[in-house]
């Protein structure tokens, strides 16, 4: 059991399952009891455990979002594959919890935030997973803060929402004219792409620090109103616009572009790209 690590890959789950969470986004014990084909005694002794927190209704039944669904299944798995008793399974998971890091890039934050945002536009939530093109269960996990979104579904979460990525960085600033780099805000995706607000308060543009690792990449494609602008400080980038265009950019090298047009990038360099990204920002 110890050289045994739990699958965290809440993305990859998400999407292994598109067809089973696309018609709602809770489940009675009932179903999730006939898809992991276990008795309903066993979810509530697994509740009892810890393993798992249904919600309940105002009728007292226990009901599950897909994440945990997802969840419940890794718990099968560990159980028949590896042939672990449920007291494992416990200590497997909180030993995997313990490990992971304290949200030091502010993803619980931020899927509160996308959370709050798709409730005060009255969507629920397989309305928003399905005008956005994702899945439910993957829609889920970021809002839990179990999945980092990527900078693509940022932007097109924005755009559902009739807001702007500057809403992911918190409440709003107070207006200061200078930005010291100790007072940047900032939100790192799951593919580890940096973005650091470089303006406080109100503003007309939206200016980021982007930092982008080898191989990183947009996540797919999206596009909004607006217009960008990039200069690149340092290494290799590329970017596809409207999947026609197709720009190999250098160290010094700026491109002005309509953010209407779709937009996809990736850094195909070996070092991190750095690059000044400002766009015009949707009030």
């Amino acid at each position: 059991m110890s050289g045994y690590v739990l699958p965290y890959n809440w993305e990859m789950l998400a999407s292994s399952s598109r067809q089973e969470a696309t018609s709602q986004d809770r489940y009675t014990i009932a179903q999730v009891a006939k898809v992991l084909d276990v008795s309903t005694a066993m979810l509530r002794k697994w509740e009892r455990l810890g393993i798992v927190r249904p919600e309940r209704g105002s009728n007292g039944y226990r009901t599950f979002s897909p994440a945990e669904v997802h969840r419940l299944k890794e718990v099968q798995k560990l159980r028949t594959d590896k042939n672990l008793s449920s007291a494992a399974v416990v200590h497997l998971l909180k030993k995997n919890d313990s490990e992971m890091p304290s949200d030091p890039n502010g993803t619980a934050r931020i899927g509160q935030r996308l959370k709050r945002l798709r409730e005060q536009q009255g969507f629920k939530l397989s309305e928003a997973a399905a005008k956005g093109g994702l899945s439910i269960s993957y829609l889920s996990c970021i809002e839990r803060g179990h999945s980092n979104a990527s900078v693509a579904v940022l932007q097109k979460l924005a755009t559902l929402y009739g807001t702007n990525v500057l809403s992911f960085f918190g409440e709003a600033l107070p207006t200061h004219k200078l930005v010291h780099p100790a007072g940047r805000r900032k939100i790192t995706t799951g593919s580890g792409v940096t973005m650091e607000l470089l303006a406080s308060g109100q503003c007309a543009m939206e200016p980021h620090l982007f930092r982008v690792p080898p191989g990183a990449s947009s996540g797919g494609t999206y596009s909004h109103d607006g217009e960008e602008f990039i200069f690149l400080l340092k290494g290799k980038f590329e970017i596809w616009l409207n999947e026609v265009e197709h720009y190999k950019m250098s160290t010094g090298d700026s491109l002005y572009f309509s953010s209407r047009q779709t937009h996809r990038w990736i850094n195909t360099g070996d070092q991190d790209a750095e690059m000044i990204w400002c766009g015009s920002v949707l009030f």
